[in-house]
């Protein structure tokens, strides 16, 4: 019989099955009217707990050096606010008022220029007022006052708690301080936005891309849900170096504070490529001291001087209408230039009389220059500014800074009819010749010499060479040629040979070297002090100079401009120095010796070799060039240490004997040693080593062969 009672079951199954299309009925009936008759309030609702449409910052790029040190980086700051309101909410608000002294305290001791009654008064104030974004500090935070502030009574809740929360920035800073600072550039710190440099040139990249989040409330919380990623700005590897970067500033900044100059720059340029490996730009401040505040060496548009005549004597050169056997009198030092008088720095003393034209140079004769541009451009001027032009000295640079500015070089213009010239005098052909009334930053004037150095090809100066993401080269600027030759190879060959007698011979002796030859000009302005002009007796001097090193197979070219008030004012005698203190301690760095090259042809030629490890010894004396003989066989670089000692044989050769190997609970002989060998040798017996005077052991307290024991500490002494 089945136990299936279909009468008792059904109208129980009939039962549950209306009840439930009851209650669908009653579930799509109120979704249906909350979606048309409630639907604008429910929006309503939705929208005071939702924010939409937040930004969500991108991390900037770095900025590297030419190997890759970081230069300027961005690091999280922040602000920090209480949110009383939701500090209520959680009931936490007495647990606040137990612990507000505690937390007032802990506040005055991280940041001491407000009194913890201060703090107790401002947080009290934003408790009463019930206020949402309280500020606690009014100023951003690095990260590590930040978690101190976050490890206080209340604020080490979470935010839902304490109402302690804040906002997160990323701060622009230097990785070494001012160095170049003012070519890698700035930020404006309130609004992350770049202020000037490559952070402002390049912001685009360094950027990167914002985000969009929108913020939801569930379960009494905010939550933030990303609608579109930020993309992280890009790396960008500049050009400069920064040993030589703080190799040129250091060597400027002796000689501003020595001499009270007013500005200096320094520029390093490497010849092949243009790279700018160092720029340094200096002022004096209000403090008395010398910062970054400007890039002179891009901005100055002032009268060169000197260093330009170095143009003028290519121009002509470079046209045929004199050859280095060409002479030019100078007088006595003074010479009448239509109604002006022409001078040389020693018209006192009697001034240089005949002159050859590479003499015009290496004395910087302002008679000579002026006299040879004048008798043979006098006429037509304009062909002698073409050949400026030519040189590239007027070519715009494209410096990917702001600020820079091209040289102003002014062309002769003939009136309608022409026959005379309307933006020019009898005057202006002499004057310009030797650096007057022409207007070249301190970077076109350098690009101008690399390109001598360079065999007459112009390179255009890089700051940038690489975009990186993620550590992958996206984008590179390869070197840009500006000019494939800048005069004829002879010209430039001459050029050359008479800029290395400018310092070898000339008065550019201080920037030379001993130990290299060095190519250069030096160059002395007088800059007009108000508006008295040259007259009023107050006189600002630019003093330059600018050339190349080694002379013959340049490597870097180098400007270094220095401005300064008053007499004493030689471009050779101060900005020389400098360039000379640049040179000399790049070439040092860069300068590699193999270890024979360290043998004195003038000393003994078998050296002293000190008892102790003969693998070390011998592996020395190999790179050295020493021929030895030993009773052993091994290598430095793997092998375990070979003791003995060393002594001269026949005259040329060093005898390395090895020696029983003594007894771990022994004192070994130590005496002959160097120090270093023979506290490795007592000390790994579990003997404590004190060391008196330098060179090899004389006397140790602890004789040889005595039984070592516990704590004993053994003296030696070297002499």
């Amino acid at each position: 019989m089945s136990k299936f009672d279909s009468k008792k079951v059904m109208p129980r199954y009939s039962f549950l099955a209306i009840l439930m299309t009851l209650v669908a009925i009653t579930v799509v009936g109120k979704t249906l009217y909350i979606m048309t008759a409630k639907r604008a309030f429910w929006e309503e609702v939705a929208d005071r707990v939702k924010v939409d449409s937040l930004k969500t910052l991108p991390i900037r790029g770095n900025i590297l050096s030419c190997d890759g040190q970081l230069m300027a980086s961005s690091l999280p700051q922040y602000n920090i606010f209480m949110d009383f309101v939701a500090l209520r909410e959680a009931k936490k608000d007495t647990l606040f008022e137990q612990k507000l002294d505690s937390i007032c305290m802990g506040l005055n001791a991280i940041f001491p220029d407000r009194s913890a009654e201060e703090f107790k008064k401002h947080l009290m104030e934003g408790f009463e007022k019930n206020k949402r974004h309280w500020p606690v500090w009014n100023r951003r935070i690095n990260y590590s006052t930040f978690s101190e502030v976050k490890s206080l009574p209340v604020f080490n809740l979470s935010k839902n708690q304490s109402g302690f929360h804040w906002d997160e920035h990323n701060a622009r800073k230097l990785a070494y301080g001012s160095l170049a600072g003012r070519t890698i550039g700035k930020m404006y710190g309130a609004k992350d936005t770049a202020q000037c440099g490559l952070e402002l040139s390049y912001d685009s990249l360094l950027r990167g891309e914002e985000g969009i989040r929108h913020r939801r409330k569930v379960l009494n919380k905010y939550l933030d849900i990303v609608d579109t990623p930020p993309v992280n700005g890009a790396d960008i590897v500049t050009t400069i170096d920064v040993s030589m970067q703080d190799l040129a500033e250091r060597a400027l900044l002796k000689e501003l504070r020595l001499i009270n100059a007013n500005v200096g720059v320094a520029i390093v340029m490497e010849v092949k490529t243009g790279d700018v490996k160092a720029i340094v730009n200096m002022t004096k401040c209000a403090d008395d001291d010398y910062h970054e505040i400007k890039n002179h060496a891009i901005s100055d548009l002032l009268e060169p001087g000197s260093v330009f005549k170095t143009a003028s004597i290519m121009v002509a050169l470079d046209d045929g209408v004199v050859d280095t056997t060409y002479r030019v009198e100078t007088a006595g030092g003074v010479w009448p230039m239509y109604g002006r008088e022409m001078k040389d720095h020693n018209w006192r003393r009697g001034g240089y009389g005949m002159l050859t034209l590479p003499q015009t140079l290496m004395v910087s004769s302002n008679i000579g220059v002026s006299r040879i541009i004048d008798d043979h451009y006098h006429n037509t001027p304009e062909k002698y500014v073409q050949g400026i032009y030519r040189l590239g000295l007027a070519d715009d640079l494209h410096i990917p800074l702001q600020g820079a500015s091209p040289a102003r070089i002014r062309m002769p213009k003939k009136d309608a009819r022409g026959k005379q010239y309307v933006n020019w005098s009898k005057t202006t052909l002499p004057w310009m010749s030797i650096g007057y009334e022409t207007q070249v930053p301190p970077i076109s004037t350098l690009t101008f010499y690399n390109a001598i150095a360079n065999g007459g090809k112009m390179m255009a100066p890089r700051f940038v060479k690489a975009v990186m993401k993620d550590g992958v080269v996206i984008k590179e600027f390869e070197p840009v040629v500006l000019r494939e030759r800048i005069a004829k190879e002879t010209t430039i060959k001459k050029i050359t040979t008479i800029l290395e007698h400018v310092v070898s011979q000339g008065l550019g002796k201080k920037a030379g070297s001993q130990s290299f030859l060095v190519a250069g000009k030096t160059g002395t302005a007088q800059i007009s002090k108000g508006a008295a002009g040259y007259k009023s007796g107050q006189m600002n001097y630019l003093l330059s100079f600018a050339g190349f090193f080694p002379a013959y197979e340049p490597r870097y070219s180098c400007i270094v401009c220095i401005q300064k008030s008053g007499l004493p004012a030689s471009g050779g005698g101060m900005s020389g120095v400098v360039f000379h203190d640049i040179a000399e301690g790049i070439m040092a760095q860069s300068l590699k010796l193999e270890a024979a090259d360290a043998r004195d042809s003038l000393s003994i030629l078998i050296p002293q070799v000190k008892n102790g490890n003969m693998l070390a010894a011998s592996y020395v004396l190999d790179h050295l060039g020493i021929k030895q003989q030993s009773n052993w066989d091994g290598s430095y670089l793997n092998g375990n240490p070979i003791w003995g000692h060393a002594f001269e044989s026949g005259g040329k050769t060093i005898a390395l004997h090895r020696v029983p190997e003594v007894d771990k609970s022994i004192m070994p002989d130590v005496h002959g040693m160097g120090a270093k060998d023979a506290v490795y040798l007592i000390e790994s017996r579990g003997v404590k080593v004190k060391l008196n005077g330098r060179g090899k052991v004389m006397e140790q307290s602890i004789g040889a062969g005595e039984r070592i024991k516990k704590g004993m500490v053994c003296s030696l002494r070297l002499g």
